[in-house]
């Protein structure tokens, strides 16, 4: 078996060390074509260079320092063993209470939520309890990475529907072109990463147009639930008629709270739908931080005011950087949510996002993230990430390197 492993595709690495009598682990067909995350390569370049990383999507503030307390004491309480596999109790009780607080959605903790170690385990679990080998999964165009990476671990088929640019809005035609006969689901990120649209209730209504007359699963990552900007008000996918029975709801902690390192993260839904993440979750991380899962509940219980407060907090972030990116010469669109935007930098010369991204660090001692991996349609090879979740001094000098800096390819 080994050896008909290596006797397919190899790095010259692993040939040099079959050939000095070394064994190099072969790679599992299912991941051969999914390449490495652009997330780690970016964060190299971070580290060699010392650049400001305007890449990745993680804070440069903390939540609230009772959260961080709440852990410490959980951690000195003896929280340190395993949490059920469903999460902790306090927890699930706290999530279920957001969701009525916030959406008026009545949620059982003890059937119809479960957590997850982050949102990343929650899609992971998702596709791998509800979509069989052979399926086609509509995703919104262009979609983050790892809903790809699942999906072709999972031997499912992708649909991709492209948002266009410049405005990024859902087209109904192509939504409804996209399904098929073999079609189980949908995947809907709204607020959306990367473009920062938040989906409007019309475009909303039409993906549950479209779920209830094909029968399909709704998959929602609502990460960015509490991150919306000028008067937008998040509407989850399952609070629409007839939705609630067929939709999982993804969130999580990590952005809500700005504790992405924590990686708690939980899926509300129907009790079928929710067993179904369970039973792949219980083969993947079985169950998640337990202290962390304490510090989280916490946080929903107590400190919902740290929620209210974000958008308002990130909406003043987003208008310096984007003034800043406008005035460097970059075409942007400034998001209705998320803490991120696009620029394309196919107007300044450029055929390649990655080349751009890979030369900013010199030409301007910044990072940028490329989202051609994002993308299936060629435009997206255009397209770069900007994120504005960083302290406002930390923006205005980026702003101004970028400002001096030769950007034109």
């Amino acid at each position: 078996m080994l050896s008909s492993h290596l006797r397919g595709e190899q790095s010259p690495q692993g040939i040099q060390a079959a050939a000095a009598g070394r064994v190099t682990a072969p790679l599992a067909s299912r991941l051969r074509k999914i390449p490495p995350s652009v997330f780690g390569r970016i964060a190299a370049v971070q580290t060699r260079t010392g650049a400001i990383n305007f890449g990745q999507g993680f804070p440069d503030q903390e939540g609230p320092p009772q959260v961080v307390e709440a852990v410490v004491t959980a951690l000195r309480s003896g929280r340190n063993q395993y949490a059920p596999v469903r999460g902790d109790q306090a927890l699930r009780e706290a999530v279920a209470r957001h969701q009525e607080s916030y959406y008026a959605l009545t949620v059982d903790p003890d059937t119809e939520v479960v957590v997850t170690t982050g949102a990343s385990e929650a899609i992971a679990s998702a596709l791998l309890g509800l979509v069989e080998p052979g399926d086609e999964v509509v995703v919104l165009e262009p979609y983050y990475d790892a809903y790809a990476a699942g999906l072709d671990m999972v031997g499912a088929v992708r649909r991709p529907v492209l948002l266009a640019a410049p405005d990024f809005r859902l087209d109904e035609k192509a939504l409804r072109a996209a399904v098929t006969a073999r079609t189980s689901a949908i995947i809907v990120n709204s607020p959306h990463n990367p473009t920062g649209r938040t989906l409007t209730r019309d475009e909303l209504d039409l993906v549950a147009a479209v779920a209830r007359e094909n029968d399909l699963i709704v998959i929602t990552d609502e990460v960015y639930e509490h991150i919306t900007f000028d008067g937008r008000a998040h509407i989850p996918l399952a609070t629409l008629p007839g939705m609630w029975e067929r939709t999982l709801t993804i969130s999580g902690s990590a952005k809500s709270f700005s504790f992405t390192g924590w990686k708690v993260g939980w899926t509300i839904g129907p009790e079928p739908l929710v067993s179904a993440v369970l039973a792949a979750k219980q083969w993947l991380t079985f169950t998640t931080n337990a202290p962390a899962q304490a510090g989280i509940a916490v946080a929903l219980t107590e400190h919902t005011d740290y929620l209210d407060g974000l958008g308002a907090d990130l909406a003043a972030r987003r208008d310096l950087l984007c003034e800043g990116l406008a005035a460097a010469g970059l075409p942007v669109f400034v998001p209705e949510g998320t803490y991120y935007t696009l620029t394309d930098v196919g107007e300044l010369g450029w055929d390649d996002a990655l080349q751009f991204c890979l030369a900013l660090p010199e030409r301007a001692g910044v990072i940028a993230v490329p989202v051609n991996g994002f993308y299936d349609d060629p435009a997206g090879g255009h397209m770069v990430r900007w994120a504005f979740c960083k302290h406002r001094p930390l923006i205005e000098e980026g702003m101004r390197r970028l400002g001096s800096a030769r950007l034109r390819r």
